[in-house]
């Protein structure tokens, strides 16, 4: 049974690496859907504000891990 542990491991792994990275993601799309709304400011900007916070997030993560 050990065999099945490691692949549920190794399958959380691929989704959920880095614990951090993952909450910062969550805690973007919940203040987006909540934030958003109320700037009023059109489908297409909020398409782009929501992605430029999905890419900052990600761009942090790559460089702290660069650092490491």
């Amino acid at each position: 049974m050990s065999w099945l542990r490691t692949i549920l491991a190794e399958l959380w792994g691929l989704f959920v690496d880095d614990g951090r990275y993952a909450f910062a993601i969550v805690a973007w799309l919940l203040l987006a859907w909540l934030a958003l709304p109320l700037l009023r400011l059109g489908g297409g900007c909020n398409a782009l504000v929501f992605a430029a916070g999905l890419l900052a997030i990600l761009a942090e993560n790559v460089l702290r891990r660069a650092r490491r």
